[in-house]
């Protein structure tokens, strides 16, 4: 093989670069649109300076993370192993820091275009959410191929043989995706409690005791709330889905160079697929317009398909004309399939008959809205983890265990499309926000709840979506753990084995008992700050007086920053722990067991919480009594239980299962010697 034969390479550098530019041009043409008023660009100011606050105390927390384990790398593993690692972590902070910096200024000038139709409001919300999708895929693969060249390079330089400099650079770059996992628990986790503690004692101070409408300007949370969506929903599912997609291309290339009939051919075929998604992405962009008749819903919907679309067309030209074996393609199309259909059901089981039927409960209280939530949320995860069982069973019958890494990639090649519909909503939800405290008037306000509404239902689109990619891209390492310490299978009859699975069904409800626990302390602390306001500043209730956001802001940031700690370095110490103190085979048992229990009920969780969410909303649009009503303050308790299950429990699950894999694929060398020296000291 030569030099020519990285071709590939060097068009995935090519085409993450121009993702990138895209990004660019993209925030150039936000920026100058209209940012209205002196009073909405001031509101607007505040939640940017809150949001880049909490990013930056967030990310110096995060640096001393990754300068202690980047330190364990260069003595355990090896010091271009550290590098990748610190790569990866740096492209993450790099690719969340701009997109939500685009997200805080695209808010004031969506709700200043809502004033004059949908079309100008959905051509300012849905570009802002692009910049974020376009910068997690452009950075991603931009930054994953310039140090992956690097390696190669490097290798060549002591030795000629350029499939085995291939090799010896793949083992290297697992490092970028662990850095990149890393500091996307930190920001999911982080981001979630910050957001659902604001979103929690806002609504339950201001709606619930109060009786004041959402983002009501003397809600003294209401700041705090409008930065949350961003911290949470835009920086958390920005880096939730950047590291989905690097692990999936990693994973898929650790697989190609250890299995021997798909070799260096698969590691140019992985490249070159996740370009081909960036360039698909960037068409399905220009796709999504709308006008007064068309639903929002209609034209960001068609954006996804357009994409996925180009991403078959270009999937089946690249392994049919470029690799020579349809196999392949059928593998790639499997995962998309499988990635399209989850993210459709989450919609479907959090809109239309299924909402309005949960919102029917309300009339008898907030019990039966809990309850009639939860078993719709559990009828919820049968298909999505029935097709992703049919997805990996095809992916594996047509191309082996590189197969089951192909339908990761298939499923998240269209990664920049998925965030940038995801990233949309806050951005709708801050227009709203900021509508209805700068008094834009009730056909403006209506615009951007409507944007809004939506945008919670491409929310759980792209949360379903989240997930099904983390479920596929954590067998994918899961297996390629498995290549590397040649662990053939699991077995259920070996003790350890079942030990670990067990350990691993447990980490996931773990995890999310304290994370959720995280989001009640913080609330309460919220909901005590608010109501001290209400009762201490004089004339706040009549709006004579302004209350004291930064005080919330504050609170939110010192406590979401302190609770996000544990959860994390949880992640990497216990599947490190089970590898070294029982064995390294129990580990695998740990993996498969985490996905086992933990696909599901970050399914159960994003879907509970989005329909309690929407069936809230579906009684403010003036049914079953509108706003004020009995039926309206239960649909807001169960939307108030919900919102830490689809904003910090559910979604950082995803980051939690790729992040134990992708450690145990790094660690997997350190992990089992110090197993080997510690059986043998306790045999001695």
């Amino acid at each position: 093989m030569m030099w020519q034969d990285l071709t590939s390479l060097l068009i995935a550098l090519g085409t993450g670069f121009i993702g990138i530019l895209f990004a660019a041009y993209l925030s150039w043409k936000i920026a100058k649109k209209d940012p209205g008023t002196p009073a909405m660009q001031e509101i607007s100011e505040a939640i940017q300076q809150g949001a880049m606050a909490f990013l930056k105390r967030e990310y110096r927390a995060i640096a001393i993370f990754v300068l202690i384990v980047a330190v364990i790398l260069f003595v355990g593993i090896s010091k271009k192993t550290a590098v990748a690692f610190i790569a990866g972590a740096f492209c993450s902070v790099c690719a969340g820091y701009l997109g939500m910096r685009i997200a805080t200024k695209a808010n004031c000038r969506t709700a200043q275009a809502a004033s004059k139709s949908y079309n100008e409001a959905i051509g300012v919300a849905f570009p802002g959410g692009a910049v974020m999708g376009m910068n997690v895929v452009g950075i991603g693969l931009f930054g994953l191929s310039l140090i992956y060249i690097i390696y190669i390079w490097h290798a060549l330089q002591h030795q000629a043989n350029l499939s085995l400099a291939i090799f010896e650079a793949t083992q290297l770059i697992a490092g970028f995706s662990m850095g990149a996992s890393s500091v996307a628990l930190f920001a999911r986790v982080g981001g979630g409690i910050y957001t659902k503690a604001a979103d929690v004692g806002a609504d339950l101070v201001g709606k619930v005791e109060k009786g004041i409408p959402e983002d009501d300007p003397r809600n003294p949370a209401v700041i705090a709330d409008n930065v949350g969506d961003n911290v949470g929903d835009v920086a958390g599912m920005g880096a939730d889905l950047f590291e989905s997609y690097i692990g999936a291309i990693v994973s898929a290339l650790v697989i190609a160079v250890t299995t021997m009939d798909v070799g260096t051919k698969g590691v140019m075929l992985s490249m070159l697929l996740s370009a081909i998604g960036i360039v698909a992405t960037i068409i399905g962009v220009f796709f999504v317009r709308t006008d007064e008749k068309t639903d929002p819903q209609t034209a960001l919907r068609m954006g996804m398909i357009v994409s996925a679309v180009l991403l078959i067309v270009g999937a089946y030209a690249c392994t049919h004309l470029w690799y020579g074996s349809l196999n392949l393609f059928w593998a790639v199309l499997s995962g998309l399939l499988a990635g399209m259909i989850v993210g459709f059901v989450a919609e479907y089981f959090t809109s239309g008959k299924t909402v309005e039927k949960i919102a029917d409960n309300a009339k008898t209280g907030p019990a039966t809205v809990i309850i009639e939530g939860m078993a719709i949320a559990m009828n919820s995860t049968v298909i999505p983890l029935v097709v992703i069982a049919l997805a990996t069973i095809i992916s594996y019958y047509f191309a082996g265990i590189f197969g089951i890494a192909l339908s990761a990639i298939g499923m998240l090649s269209i990664t920049g499309m998925t965030v940038a519909v995801d990233a949309y909503g806050p951005i709708a939800d801050n227009a709203a926000g900021i509508a209805e405290m700068a008094h834009m008037g009730p056909e403006v306000r209506k615009r951007c709840e409507t944007l809004d509404a939506v945008g919670n239902t491409t929310a759980a689109i792209s949360k379903g979506f989240a997930i099904g990619s983390a479920a596929l891209t954590a067998l994918a390492l899961f297996v390629a753990y498995s290549q590397v310490i040649s662990l053939l299978s699991i077995d259920a009859m070996n003790a350890t084995v079942v030990a670990g699975m067990f350990i691993g069904g447990m980490v996931p409800f773990f995890f999310s008992s304290k994370a959720m626990q995280a989001v009640g302390e913080a609330a309460f602390k919220v909901v005590e700050e608010v109501r001290r306001q209400f009762k201490e500043i004089p004339g706040l209730m009549e709006g004579k007086a302004k209350p004291d956001y930064a005080r919330c802001v504050d609170i939110t940031t010192a406590f979401a920053l302190q609770k996000m700690v544990f959860p994390s370095v949880m992640a990497i110490i216990i599947p490190v722990a089970v590898g070294i103190f029982i064995s390294p085979a129990a580990l695998g048992g740990l993996l498969v067991g985490s996905l086992v229990s933990g696909v599901p009920l970050a399914i159960f969780f994003s879907n509970a919480g989005g329909a309690w969410d929407n069936s809230k909303k579906y009684i403010e649009a003036g049914n079953l009594g509108g706003k004020g009503s009995d039926a309206h303050k239960a649909a807001v308790i169960g939307d108030t239980v919900g919102d830490p299950f689809k904003d910090t429990a559910g979604p950082s699950l995803n980051i939690l299962l790729k992040l134990m894999a992708v450690v145990s694929l790094v660690l997997s060398p350190l992990i089992f010697k110090l197993h080997v020296a510690l059986f043998a000291l306790f045999g001695r």
